[in-house]
């Protein structure tokens, strides 16, 4: 059996020990990790050179402004304002690997308007820092992992040097080769971006680039939309010029209402911005004030990652090898995806691996973050594994494959789902008929005893108690006893 290396420590054969030291993450070389650079903390960095990236990011910014009224070439928009996903450095929300969505026309559209407005007076803010996150503070089209991507494009050779320091510094050289690298750097010159060489690690075709643990978080950037929101209403409060504290207030009675949906409520708050830009403004000082809590909360939220990922990750992946060799078992697509499902069961119910999707008491509550932390456990397979492939019918969560004829699927659901019941009815067949496959796996989490008897209910009423192909996976953080204790 093959010794999983799915770390960069283990792959490299680096001792974790040596890379923490060195303030480097170590990252897992299957499938992206769900961190990501927030800019906030280069900005309250007290690293010199943290604070000068922070810098950079400004002038390129204020570049754009100086570009943004002209009428600009097709080339140049794409030069300046599209950026590839930087997938070395393995950080962010592809599972199976790292290949992510670059920042394409629609990010471009939207700094360049954001440049036109929430971002006018770039460098030049009265009483605040420029903060990159504002792009994500205004509609739901930028989200943390265009802020980080962005951030990352500007940084890049701050990232690449720090790898290659510590390639040269802690590796073997036949590990390691020399990679010219395309925009690596901004010439502000020549207005263009260069081809840098580094000597860095190698992973297959390609170099892999590290991060520093103390510039990511794992949820969203200190300066962000869901923060904005939540606290909108008690903006007003923090203005001090009277006149137009009741300014903000009036309109504030006139645009909410009593009742308004979620999705009413945030377009209200996006009308109030654009009549009164000044609340970003305060809550962006806000934010700065409490700048030493983003750094001890982001360093609090990475360790755990670190703790849940890297360590506890490493105990379910020889288990799934022992249980899984496609070599000595006839063994189908079906048997692969339902051996994967159940020992991501037992890893979550006997080792601890609840803490993946369970905070405390806190579970996640978008199944695609609990789709991706699945993805993790499934290297060194033999089949072929996709998740969400739209074959006409909508997405399917995962499907596993082995040549043409041999298919079968993997649909999660939260127990607390209201559409939990009509689904399994109904949805996974649908998608069975369109994936051209008549075996399916249906994974139900359940995060509290009222889901657990919710999910014991709608299988009695449907007959499917006994289903081998339904597989209920029990994710509370309050049923787990210690090990003393068990």
């Amino acid at each position: 059996m093959i010794e999983p290396r799915i770390y960069f420590s283990e792959h490299f054969n680096v001792s974790p020990k040596t890379l923490a030291e060195y303030g480097a993450f170590d990252i897992c070389i299957v499938s992206d990790l769900p961190m990501f650079i927030d800019p906030f903390l280069l900005f309250t960095s007290k690293k010199p050179e943290y604070q000068a990236l922070h810098d950079q990011i400004v002038l390129y910014l204020q570049f754009l402004q100086r570009k943004s009224g002209k009428c600009l070439s097709s080339g140049d928009i794409k030069n300046w304002y599209h950026f590839k996903e930087v997938k070395q450095n393995w950080l962010g929300f592809t599972v199976f690997g790292n290949g992510g969505h670059a920042l394409g026309a629609t990010f471009a559209k939207s700094l360049n308007d954001s440049l036109g407005d929430i971002l006018s007076n770039v460098g030049n803010e009265e009483g605040i820092g420029t903060h990159l996150e504002k792009l994500a503070l205004v509609g739901p089209r930028v989200g943390r992992d265009c802020v980080s991507d962005f951030t990352t494009n500007l940084i890049k050779h701050y990232l690449l040097r720090f790898t290659e320091k510590f390639a040269r510094g802690n590796m073997h050289e036949e590990d390691c080769d020399s990679f010219a690298v395309p925009r690596a750097a901004f010439n502000f010159e020549i207005e263009t971006w260069e081809t840098r060489t580094y000597f860095l690690p190698r992973l297959g075709d390609d170099f892999v680039i590290l991060t520093p643990v103390d510039i990511l978080t794992r949820d969203d950037t200190w300066i962000s939309r869901e923060d904005l929101l939540s606290r909108f209403k008690s903006l007003p409060a923090a203005v001090e010029d009277d006149q137009t504290r009741a300014q903000i207030n009036n309109y504030f009675s006139r645009v909410f209402r009593k009742k308004q949906t979620i999705k009413d409520r945030n377009a209200t708050i996006d009308r109030v911005i654009k009549e009164f830009p000044e609340l970003v403004d305060l809550y962006i000082a806000l934010k700065e004030q409490e700048g030493e809590e983003a750094v001890s909360t982001s360093r609090e939220k990475t360790d755990d990652t670190r703790d849940v990922l890297v360590e506890q990750v490493k105990l379910a992946v020889p288990d799934l090898q022992e249980k899984t060799d496609f070599y000595r078992k006839p063994w189908t697509s079906y048997d692969e995806a339902l051996e994967r499902v159940l020992c991501f069961k037992d890893y979550i119910e006997n080792k601890d691996g609840y803490r993946v999707i369970n905070r405390v008491g806190h579970p996640f509550s978008k199944e695609a973050e609990v789709q991706l932390f699945f993805g993790l456990i499934w290297c060194y397979t033999d089949f072929d594994v996709n998740r969400e492939p739209n074959n006409g019918r909508g997405p399917v969560d995962f499907k596993v494959s082995y040549g043409a004829g041999d298919k079968s699927l993997i649909e999660f659901k939260l127990a607390s789902n209201s559409s939990l019941k009509r689904n399994l009815e109904r949805q996974v067949e649908i998608y069975e008929a369109a994936n051209d496959t008549r075996k399916s796996v249906k994974v139900i989490l359940c995060y509290t005893a009222e889901d657990q008897d919710r999910t014991a209910r709608v299988l009695k009423e449907l007959g499917i108690r006994k289903e081998p192909s339904v597989v209920v996976i029990d994710a509370r953080s309050d049923n787990k006893p210690s090990a003393s204790k068990a």
